[in-house]
């Protein structure tokens, strides 16, 4: 495996920690500073705002410009959302903070970029190994992220909240100074291939492979984020102690991300489809989990499955997505995947705080069920072969 592959998985390492972060804390600094309950996820649905509108603009941009430049201008808008953020807190401002976190979802959304990185780095037979070592990242980052935005509290007395975001801006500019020295294919097209046999959307959304990576990355994409963002409320509707939930938080990343190292294998082994089904099939485990109880334990369990079900379902699109396009089609097809399946976690986070704060955490789980299911049908109905 390249070395590139690997640098990669450490950035990629470096902005899952700061994501952590933001999953952490957002929520709840979303809730101490909302004038309405509607308003408490305003910050998590702003982030994904940014980052779906980053999405189409940085895949074609990388076509013309080559991904490290891309890349560290998607580092540089981090940096500069942290800064508002922790502007936003010092003087309890939920309307720039939430600009903040706009800034800092549209560095992730051109993140989401380091793992179609990674395919031009290697060969296609190791594919799905380098989607996986890059998406392993995510290990380290489940160690670094809930431990950060612990020991993050203690270092301004005036709010707990800032040091977290003091810590973002230093995670971007490590990676940064890590993407400045990788060095990256530069991934352009020229003109002429550019205008050569590019298909509509219309008729690359004809073909099964694309519809089916883009309907299992859309809702267990949708469904992760859903449970994800409203279990921080839930627990603390039940009063546990931020560490706990913390705690839950860590697990929940390391079954993001440990699978990882296995799932490449897994899908050579046993196919796409068996595994994206798989990962839907532990999506609903999930939900069933919370519907039976509030434990710490419940809590626990069901979002390190809800982790593992998103693995599942997110790698095998990622492959999925790999196979439907030419090379002149990359930057349309890659940009457009994201763009509907981060539309739909965006639409998910907007609505998990509402949902839970409003009808209640049972809900939140019911409506996860169905979602899930149409994905599973869609997907066992088409021709997808792998």
């Amino acid at each position: 495996m390249p070395y590139t592959v690997w640098g990669l998985a450490l950035a990629q390492a470096l902005l899952t920690t700061g994501n952590i972060l933001l999953v952490a804390v957002s929520a709840l600094i979303g809730k101490q500073l909302a004038s309405h309950p509607a308003l408490v996820t305003a910050p998590v649905a702003s982030q994904f705002l940014g980052l779906i509108l980053a999405t189409l603009p940085a895949a074609f941009l990388m076509q013309k410009l080559g991904r490290k430049k891309v890349f560290i201008i998607g580092n540089v808008f981090g940096i500069i959302g942290a800064a508002v953020a922790i502007q936003a807190l010092l003087i309890s401002s939920l309307l720039l903070f939430t600009l903040g976190i706009f800034l800092t979802g549209i560095a992730i959304g051109i993140a989401q970029q380091y793992r179609f990185a990674a395919l031009d780095e290697c060969a296609k037979d190791v594919h799905p190994k380098a989607i996986s070592v890059v998406m392993s990242g995510g290990v380290l980052a489940a160690f670094i992220g809930p431990n950060l935005a612990i020991w993050s509290q203690q270092w301004f007395a005036q709010n707990v909240y800032v040091g977290a975001f003091v810590g973002l801006a230093g995670l971007y500019v490590l990676a940064l100074i890590l993407i400045i020295v990788l060095p990256l294919k530069s991934n352009t097209v020229n003109a002429a291939a550019a205008q050569t046999d590019v298909r509509s959307y219309g008729a690359l959304f004809q073909q099964p492979l694309l519809v089916a990576a883009t309907v299992s990355g859309a809702i267990g994409y949708g469904v992760m984020v859903f449970l994800m963002t409203a279990t921080p409320l839930a627990m603390h509707h039940h009063d546990y102690a931020f560490p706990d939930i913390a705690v839950v938080i860590q697990w929940h990343v390391l079954g993001m991300f440990v699978p990882s190292f296995f799932t490449g294998h897994l899908i050579k082994r046993h196919g796409l489809k068996p595994i994206i089904l798989l990962g839907c099939a532990l999506l609903i485990i999930s939900a069933i989990i919370n519907l039976f109880g509030q434990s710490y334990y419940h809590f626990f369990t069901a979002l390190l499955l809800l982790g593992v079900g998103w693995n599942f379902t997110f790698i095998g699109a990622t492959q999925l997505v790999s196979l439907a396009y030419r090379p002149q089609e990359k930057g349309k097809v890659q940009g457009m995947n994201d763009f509907l399946v981060f539309s739909t976690a965006a639409v998910a986070s907007l609505f998990a705080g509402q949902t839970v704060e409003t009808i209640g955490w049972m809900w939140v789980n019911l409506i996860s069920l169905p979602l899930v299911a149409m994905a599973m049908l869609l997907i066992a109905k088409s021709r997808t072969q792998a």
